[in-house]
């Protein structure tokens, strides 16, 4: 038992004096991770999504890390939300934010003259080559996304990566923090990271989720790298130890 506990106090996170010199304080940005599940039980089956605690999904992106994307568009203005930032920084690209919007647009006026009864949201597909777009409408006379709406934009998501190997890996990002696409629910706040994510996971998503960069703030509170959460979480809440 001695020995060990010994070798894993050991256990060091960098070289030199690093761990001594990189210790967190009270004023720091950071997440403090938890664990959970069992390491040695693996499946073949896509079971979670796993959510990229401290990656940059713009340079994961760029670098082609993803094979495809997942984010939203409008069709008034994209300027501040991620589409615009990749139509930008990949070479391959032949889409520009104002192409892109305005194809978002002439989709809507499309839809309304020849299918004015579907069910919304849609998903534009932005082809860059290297990277596929995957971009879920922001339904027409709304200033933001709803759950509902999220679930059903995930719902035909998950049906276009099915069974289709060439557009894994694939990343979203978690409409939480946007500027142009907001995501609204219930009453005027943002919905919880977790509603996100089961609204996501329930949909059949299965692919990675990066949280916004002010979620590097929650600290003391502890994240899970995947979802669903564990069971304790549940029984905690409802009281249970």
């Amino acid at each position: 038992m001695t020995s060990s506990v010994q070798g894993e106090s050991e256990t060091r996170l960098y070289d030199d004096e690093g761990d001594l010199l990189l210790q967190a304080d009270k004023r720091s940005d950071r997440v403090i991770l938890l664990p959970a599940g069992d390491p040695r039980k693996a499946s073949s089956e896509r079971d979670r999504i796993r959510i990229q605690w401290g990656q940059h999904l713009l340079a994961d992106l760029v670098a082609g890390r993803y094979r495809t994307a997942v984010c939203a568009v409008n069709d008034e203005d994209n300027s501040h939300g991620i589409l615009g930032e990749l139509l930008e920084q990949i070479p391959t690209s032949q889409w520009n934010i104002k192409s892109a919007t305005a194809y978002a647009h002439m989709f809507h006026e499309s839809v309304a003259v020849l299918a004015p009864g579907d069910l919304e949201p849609y998903i534009l597909k932005f082809d860059l080559d290297r990277l596929l777009i995957m971009a879920i409408l922001r339904p027409r006379g709304r200033e933001h996304f709803t759950l509902k709406d999220l679930s059903r934009g995930f719902q035909t998501v998950s049906k276009m990566l099915a069974g289709r190997q060439e557009r894994w890996p694939v990343a979203s990002v978690s409409f939480l923090g946007a500027k142009s696409n907001r995501l609204i629910e219930p009453g005027p706040r943002e919905p919880s990271f977790e509603s996100v994510l089961r609204t996501m996971f329930q949909a059949g998503y299965r692919g990675d989720v990066y949280p916004t960069l002010g979620m590097w703030e929650l600290a003391p509170t502890g994240a899970f790298a995947s979802y669903p959460f564990p069971e304790s979480l549940h029984v905690m809440r409802s009281g249970g130890s």
